[in-house]
């Protein structure tokens, strides 16, 4: 099976990973913060370490980590709270995944505030002047941000335009769902108040372990409560962070292959993983545009993106392209994608697209794979 749905989770992992996770597992698989017995103290010490080596990677030592089962509970825990705390003016870029575009909608069905899209010319290029001329005719009190469209790979210049709203003392979020690991981003600057990222895709570790960091500076309501180990005589959930915001039982086996994932990106170098992912990325781009029956979606030369690459296929629909793909033993990812808005934007709203994905592990087997599969595309139209 030749994968390019690396967008959804990335495919295969290091070897590290797996190896890292069935040891860890094997020989230290106890609860962290419910003991004070040798396993499960190792257990806190590679967690904490798995915060360490996300603030290393993202340049933010002072800002404080929480491990989350996935990026959409980390959305939620994050903009139900700043909702919570009375915001109205949200914006959000034309790009944003339904965790935060349906978490948005649920708060604005009941009139609690209002949702604005920010100016993204034809051309893909975020409008700075119009964005300045928006926050100047309605103030943000929030403002969230996708660093790279999970649709077409588009990178937002999310630095400058939380540059922009910091001038009205907005709150920033930025989803680095499709970046973290992949995109160097100074997280650590100030104009960032949240930052999310999810362990399963460009962080090359396993599923159901992701988080958020969070500036120390803000003050986030918790939504989610339960036990932490931590203050058990208190009913309402700690002030300290991160335990305010996890409770419940972590899954230790998802942080200890994060952290594994995490010193394999540091080996390898964040730059080298965004070279060869560029490389795929070309070669997939060149593949792709050999046939005339594709049309590729939401590409400008000038502009930068991630290794995601969406198409449509002529006389064929997107539901349909997927039985054929998966026939030829092609992986791959069609229909909306988790993004109404953005599909709504290209134009190809609401069948969508087809939309493949290359990662750092992506291999010449895969390419040659997929252009049979396309030569066999082309002799059946």
């Amino acid at each position: 099976m030749a994968y390019f749905d690396n967008a959804a989770t990335t495919f295969p992992k290091p070897e590290e990973v797996y190896s890292y996770m069935d040891q860890f597992y094997r020989e230290c698989g106890a609860s962290a913060g419910r003991g004070h017995y040798s396993l499960s103290q190792s257990t806190a010490k590679m967690v904490a370490e798995t915060r360490g080596l996300i603030q290393d990677l993202l340049h933010c030592p002072a800002k404080q980590v929480v491990f989350t089962p996935s990026a959409t509970i980390a959305l939620n825990i994050v903009l139900q709270g700043i909702i919570s705390t009375g915001v109205s003016n949200i914006y959000i870029s034309p790009f944003e995944h339904n965790a935060v575009t349906r978490t948005l909608h649920h708060f604005e069905k009941q009139k609690k505030i209002a949702v604005h899209q920010l100016s993204v010319s034809a051309s893909l290029s975020f409008d700075l002047e119009r964005i300045r001329y928006q926050f100047d005719e309605t103030k943000p009190d929030l403002v969230v941000v996708s660093h790279a469209s999970n649709v077409c790979g588009l990178i937002a210049p999310v630095e400058e335009i939380f540059t922009l709203a910091k001038k009205h003392s907005a709150i920033t979020v930025v989803d680095m769902a499709q970046t973290a690991g992949l995109v160097d981003c100074n997280i650590g600057s100030s104009v960032f108040d949240f930052a999310i990222f999810a362990g399963h895709k460009t962080l090359y570790g396993p599923t159901g372990i992701s988080g958020f960091v969070m500036s120390p500076d803000i003050k986030l309501p918790a939504i989610l409560f339960g036990g932490t180990g931590y203050e058990s005589a208190n009913q309402d959930m700690p002030e300290s962070i991160p335990e305010r915001y996890e409770m419940g039982t972590q899954n230790t086996s998802g942080l200890a292959g994060l952290n594994a994932a995490l010193r394999w990106n540091k080996n390898i170098t964040i730059d080298a993983i965004w070279n060869k992912e560029q490389e795929h990325r070309k070669r997939l781009l060149d593949l792709l545009s050999e046939y005339w029956f594709i049309k590729i979606v939401g590409n400008n030369p000038t502009q930068k993106y991630v290794g995601i690459v969406s198409c449509l296929i002529e006389g064929i629909s997107s539901d349909s392209a997927a039985s054929i793909f998966d026939r030829c033993g092609i992986s791959v990812r069609t229909g909306l994608h988790c993004a109404p808005l953005a599909h709504q934007f290209f134009g190809t709203y609401p069948a969508g697209t087809v939309r493949f994905s290359v990662g750092y592990f992506t291999t010449d087997e895969d390419f040659t794979q997929l252009q049979e599969a396309l030569n066999y595309i082309e002799d059946n139209l």
